[in-house]
């Protein structure tokens, strides 16, 4: 069925509630017919595309026209600056309402999706040759409008999931393989600008500041030491993903597990890495506590709350600055992730 296709673009987390020829992806609060997100705290452990997978009825008996009806637009409501979730979301959403189901490239790119939503890609995979590292090149460095670069993000992103759909049904391996789009122009040049990232990411950690604290393990009721860093205005694009896989500078050797990155935007996020089975539960309620507290003291309005990552597929794992940004300083952040993980600053930056 083709239908025509408009888009609309909002802020990370709007509420939604089911309206007609709409359909709402990794946004929305809610999973029910015409809306499709995984942040809220009853939801599947799963990201928007696999779950567009697993329940193309969602799309079909929402947006479905009755025999003989007129076909109308179709908007599709996702957030600003759309990722690789929201993406592979519109682009799945879309077949399901070409064809009328999930093929099996379909559902392997599904998958491949919640691997990289979940940040769970094996620290051994070249970023070079994996699509998540190449469609991050992709986008990295624009100087456009946010308007400009939602539309670019949406155009270049269908065609990204495009090729990778026909490769996976040819049955090719989405994870990682060098070949899977080679001799392609633009995505030779993503995966160049990937393996020249990490020499700014270096230069990154020079700035970056170092600390120590122990987190609570997701399984259990213990707390593990971790390695972490605080970096203001990042210029590499694959800052969190070097940190992660850094074995020569963290202290304990095994990477910087937590980052804690700063926007010039204002925004602020902070994150450990999913395959430590560690997370930050009780520390999003605590910066927003001080949040709330600076912003009545100083009589700004209170804002929305910081998210902090209550949802299955996240597990407590980021806490990221409400829309708008912050009212709160790095300094003052880094005291409530120092106190809640009895922690220290290293005695060096990083580098």
């Amino acid at each position: 069925m083709t239908r025509v296709v408009r888009y609309r673009f909002v802020d990370y987390g709007e509420p939604f509630e089911p309206a007609p020829d709409t359909l709402v992806l990794d946004v929305g609060m809610k999973t029910v017919p015409g809306i499709i997100d995984h942040h809220q705290p009853d939801a599947e452990a799963e990201c928007a595309a696999s779950l567009a997978a697993k329940y193309p009825n969602l799309i079909l008996d929402h947006l479905a026209p009755p025999p003989g009806a007129e076909v109308k637009p179709v908007t599709i409501v996702t957030h600003r600056l759309p990722d690789f979730d929201a993406l592979a979301a519109i682009y799945i959403s879309l077949k399901v309402l070409e064809t009328g189901g999930v093929d099996d490239g379909l559902k392997r790119l599904a998958a491949y999706t919640k691997l990289v939503d979940s940040a769970l890609l094996p620290k051994t995979v070249d970023l070079a040759s994996t699509p998540y590292g190449l469609l991050r090149a992709m986008f990295a460095g624009s100087r456009k409008t946010e308007e400009e670069n939602n539309r670019d993000r949406v155009t270049e992103g269908l065609k990204f999931m495009r090729a990778l759909h026909a490769r996976a049904n040819l049955g090719l391996d989405l994870v990682e393989d060098e070949r899977l789009l080679a001799g392609i122009d633009r995505y030779d040049r993503a995966r160049q600008k990937v393996r020249g990232d990490y020499g700014t990411y270096a230069s990154d950690l020079v700035r970056a500041k170092r600390f120590a604290v122990e987190l609570p393990e997701a399984r259990g009721s213990g707390r593990r030491p971790v390695d972490g860093l605080v970096v203001a205005n990042a210029r590499s694009f694959l800052f969190k993903e070097w940190a992660h896989r850094d074995r020569e500078h963290p202290p304990l050797g095994d990477g910087f597990s937590f980052i804690v990155a700063a926007f010039g935007d204002g925004g602020c996020s902070l994150g450990v890495d999913p395959s430590k089975g560690l997370n930050l539960r009780g520390l999003g309620r605590r910066i927003d506590a001080r949040e709330r507290e600076k912003r009545a003291a100083g009589g700004l309005p209170a804002g929305a709350p910081w998210y902090d990552g209550n949802c299955p597929l996240f597990d407590f794992r980021i806490i990221a600055s409400p829309r708008g940004g912050t009212a709160l300083t790095i300094a003052e952040i880094m005291d409530e992730v120092l106190a809640y993980g009895h922690g220290r600053f290293a005695n060096t930056k990083g580098g």
